[in-house]
């Protein structure tokens, strides 16, 4: 699944063709993907100017100038492509190829130019289907079943060292377990958890509660966690995602930041940390693998 790093750059890649731009038209070539189409969904879009292209967490959250809400999520392989004129941009490289099936382009945007005129069309593609859309008045969007219980942004200026221990505090569950609790914190997946944790120096299965304090204030490990959890994500975003299995870009460029991993698929490589002569191991944890190394992590 697409992690906050793919997500934001999805935003990114659709905000110079949506943002600012009508809707022309929306043509729905099903009547659902994981969940059914909001009620009168492209009639409603219809002739709506997007004011503004954000995110929260791994939503992609449209803000409409009827006060409405587009959100749309992108599942397990939800993608667009951009088509302006001749030009396509395909989105992005996988590294086992899945080629674009026109029976899979189950929504498509068509967004005005300069002039009013088609400026580009957007299609959300998704062999999968296990993304979808919705529309949600921004004045209800904070006690929205989908959002109210979405931790902190781990890009904004929420995450700090206090907060972290705050969020852990006594807690006994595993420390990756709950960085990966999207009530605590926002966003943060598989992937970008296990190299924080690696470039923090703490092991995955410690207690959460562990770096903090009796007195609950956080210690170096927790001010160090926190920096790196916005160092990876920022990287990562920097480099345009990972360029995983089921994920693409908008703008059909490579990311490359899945050659920076140190640990995260490299079970049984050599530890990176210069002078450590162990071995990257992997566990299962809640059903998703952990990379590590037990020597330069405690």
């Amino acid at each position: 699944m697409p992690e906050l790093p793919e997500v934001e750059t999805v935003r990114r890649g659709l905000q110079p063709v949506m943002e600012g731009k009508t809707i022309l038209d929306v043509k729905l070539n099903r009547k659902n993907l994981r969940f059914p189409f909001p009620e009168n969904f492209a009639t409603r879009l219809k002739g709506r100017k997007i004011i503004a292209t954000g995110r929260r967490a791994k939503y992609l959250q449209f803000d409409l100038d009827d006060g409405e809400v587009l959100v749309m999520h992108l599942g397990m392989s939800g993608r667009f492509i951009i088509e302006q004129g001749s030009q396509i941009s395909t989105p992005g490289e996988f590294e086992q190829s899945i080629n674009r099936l026109s029976a899979h382009d189950h929504v498509i945007f068509a967004m005005t130019g300069e002039d009013r005129s088609i400026g580009a069309t957007i299609t959300y593609n998704d062999v999968r289907r296990f993304g979808f859309m919705d529309l949600i008045k921004r004045s209800e969007l904070a006690t929205h079943p989908l959002t109210k219980d979405i931790g902190i942004e781990p890009l904004g200026n929420e995450l700090t060292p206090e907060k972290l221990a705050a969020l852990f505090q006594s807690k006994k569950t595993p420390l990756k377990a709950a960085l990966l609790d999207q009530r605590l914190i926002a966003g943060l997946g598989n992937i970008y958890v296990s190299e924080a944790l690696f470039r923090s120096g703490l092991l995955p299965t410690r207690a959460a509660g562990s770096i903090v304090s009796g007195s609950g204030k956080p210690s170096k490990k927790a001010v160090l966690l926190t920096q790196e959890i916005r160092h990876v994500l920022e990287e990562a975003i920097e480099a345009g995602g990972s360029t995983l299995r089921d994920f693409a870009h908008t703008d059909g460029s490579l990311g490359y930041f899945q050659h920076r991993f140190k640990v995260y698929g490299r079970e049984g490589e050599n530890c990176p940390n210069p002078g450590c002569t162990a071995l990257i191991e992997r566990i299962v944890q809640s059903g998703r693998s952990t990379f590590f190394c037990a020597k330069c992590q405690d």
